[in-house]
């Protein structure tokens, strides 16, 4: 019979040489997760998220979901690509284009599982097979409450793990094992009296401590979300084309993040800085060659335009900005259509003539407010 305490510290070790920034293990039993999902989705928090209340009670239940598990290998992969400081200044320029950091770089999901079957494959070298089953966002898994009780970080007000010595920038996934492994000790909470997530959510989607309601999130509206954008939602979203990281940018955990050492996560096709100008312009043929490998591609190019319009109608006025979404004003796609009119409204002031078009504004707008100071 396997040495299992001795199995698993050489499990944390090979885990550190495959790049992953951290290994703990979890019990199976995930009670209070279960109860607060059900909850979530009682309260239709999920939207159009059909897919979050599918599987039954196998996304609370491990052993349900792979008969057998005993035991979750939980990983962390550190994603940050770039300086903080930086992101503040991109997010505050009306002109450019804020993409969600972990989506900047080839798909984590191929990334990560390959690092964790290698882990897997390791341990069946040297206790010959096992049953087991890696999952990288591929099934109805509790990533963050397993990744909590396998003491990888807790999780915070903003419902993301925080680690306390490397924030919040990362990557989760889970190897489901039949192993009998000592459980690490889950995370306390050290969030306290902060509120630095909750006030600087553009859209006030934490509505209250450690409660999300996606509905309002902009990750959902710009992700998830397969049609319209709420018109009053769409003010708020400000130049966020893909995701939103307000909540990670203002946590004081991640002034102990660090940079990622993987090259394929890095910023690609110029995807860090770009303009929405230079993004808009994309016809649909540029647009699956720059998204090739990246999780961006997976919206689709229908949603892209409209989440790039919204920014353009959130931007300060310009006849280049109106020049650019009037392009697109017979777009086939309805949704497309639909966001650029309202984008050209806001751009020309949304007065109209006799002849019922729109007519321009002299002045310019002042430009928005920073998302990120407090409401």
């Amino acid at each position: 019979m396997p040495d299992y305490a001795a199995l698993a510290r050489q499990i944390k070790t090979w885990g550190r040489e495959l790049g992953l920034q951290q290994v703990g293990i979890a019990e199976t039993g995930l009670g209070q997760a279960e109860a607060r999902l059900a909850r979530w989705l009682a309260l239709g928090r999920h939207g159009e998220m059909a897919y979050m209340a599918r599987h039954g009670s196998k996304r609370g239940r491990p052993a349900e979901l792979v008969p057998g598990t005993l035991r979750v290998i939980s990983v962390r992969m550190d994603y940050l690509p770039e300086p903080q400081a930086r992101m503040r200044i991109l997010v505050e320029d009306p002109a450019k284009a804020f993409v969600s950091r972990y989506a900047l770089g080839r798909d984590y999901h191929k990334l990560l599982r390959r690092r964790l079957q290698r882990l897997a494959d390791r341990i069946a070298g040297a206790i010959g097979p096992f049953g087991h089953r890696v999952f990288v966002d591929s099934a109805p898994v509790l990533e963050k409450p397993l990744a909590q009780q396998a003491g990888l970080g807790w999780i915070g007000k903003h419902t993301n793990l925080i680690n306390a010595r490397a924030g919040s920038w990362f990557f989760l996934g889970e190897v489901y094992v039949d192993l009998p492994l000592p459980v690490d000790r889950p995370a306390a909470d050290h969030c306290g009296t902060c509120r630095a997530c909750l006030d600087a959510c553009p859209t006030g989607a934490i509505v209250a401590p450690y409660e999300l309601d996606a509905r309002l999130c902009i990750s959902y509206l710009t992700i998830e979300l397969k049609g319209p954008i709420p018109e009053p939602l769409r003010p708020l979203i400000g130049n966020r084309v893909y995701g939103c990281d307000d909540c990670q940018l203002v946590c004081p955990w991640n002034r102990f993040a660090r940079l990622t050492a993987e090259g394929d996560l890095l910023p690609r096709n110029g995807l860090g800085c770009a303009t929405l100008i230079g993004l808009f312009g994309w016809d649909e043929a540029e647009f699956l060659a720059r998204t090739q490998g990246s999780a961006i591609r997976r919206i689709g190019y229908p949603a892209w335009l409209r989440n790039l319009a919204v920014a353009l109608g959130n931007a300060p006025r310009s006849p280049e900005i109106a020049h650019a979404l009037r392009a697109r004003q017979d777009h086939p796609s309805p949704l497309v259509r639909e966001h650029v009119a309202w984008a050209l409204a806001r751009q020309l002031g949304g007065a109209k003539d006799p002849a019922g078009q729109l007519v321009g504004c002299a002045e310019r707008s002042e430009p928005h407010p920073s998302p990120l100071e407090p409401k």
